[in-house]
């Protein structure tokens, strides 16, 4: 093992001891539900720790799973969640059988509710400038005593990195409690990653949870939510940019996890 992953690596020990959770192809993810979740994240928020939160679906397990750099970013996790319902189902044939799927945009949601009667404030990093305003928006309607620190549409590229700092400041002299990133994957997870230990709250990395509740982005029916088909709904949408990441990374896992499972038996 190199030296360089040798601590994290211990890190991982540390926290697996602390946290219940399986290995879904080669990541750690929790066992955890709503309550334990938005319980554990009040707490750190209140003391402002520098934590960060990665909600793992099919398309993050499989890419740690090739690639050692993302895999160490996953392991890094305060807490790692199963966004995807395939993730959530390998943890409930894994001895955790009462265990939910716990998506960015709901977590969000949910989190937004904890933070206003706790009087907590929060901070919204990423997604574009007319997506930030179109949410604060709905944020301010549905959370009207909501404390919003800030937010930021961070620019693209060689740009982004030369005002990090500045970022960093804005977010830190904000108090936020807690910061959701909304990046994408895995550039939001790399982020948080490199920004642990920098940014004095909670980063949760929640994909398109932006676009969906400011209304930008069509969110699959509930239905199709409570079926682990949102996949299906978002390729059906996006089919151009979506199908590598959902029909091949989704049959590499079924493929990958099976011979798992066949391991498993032997």
């Amino acid at each position: 093992m190199k030296p360089s992953n040798y601590s994290i690596y211990l890190q991982t020990l540390k926290q697996r001891t602390r946290r219940s959770g399986a290995t879904v192809l080669s990541t750690f993810i929790d066992a955890i539900d709503w309550d334990q979740a938005l319980a554990r994240l009040a707490t750190w928020a209140r003391q402002r720790e520098s934590r960060y939160v990665c909600l793992c679906n099919v398309h993050s397990v499989v890419t740690a799973d090739s690639d050692p750099k993302f895999h160490d970013v996953l392991a890094g996790a305060d807490l790692a969640l199963p966004d995807g319902a395939p993730v959530a189902w390998v943890l409930s044939n894994s001895g955790f059988e009462d265990q939910q799927r716990i998506n960015g945009p709901d977590l969000m949601w949910r989190y937004m509710k904890v933070a206003e009667e706790l009087g907590q404030s929060v901070f919204f990093y990423g997604s574009t400038q007319h997506t930030l305003d179109k949410l604060q928006v709905a944020v301010r309607k549905s959370f009207p005593t909501l404390r919003i620190a800030g937010m930021i549409s961070p620019p693209f590229g060689a740009e982004m990195q030369a005002q990090d700092q500045a970022h960093v400041d804005a977010i830190n002299h904000s108090g936020a409690h807690v910061v959701f990133v909304g990046l994408g994957c895995p550039k939001q997870e790399a982020w948080m990653a490199d920004h642990k230990g920098r940014i004095s709250a909670v980063m949760i990395g929640v994909g398109a949870a932006f676009d969906y509740h400011a209304g930008t982005l069509r969110r699959a029916p509930v239905w199709m939510q409570n079926n682990g088909l949102e996949w299906l709904y978002r390729l059906a949408s996006e089919p151009r940019r979506l199908f590598k990441r959902y029909l091949v990374t989704n049959s590499v896992f079924v493929y990958k996890q099976a011979m798992n499972w066949v391991a498993g038996a032997k």
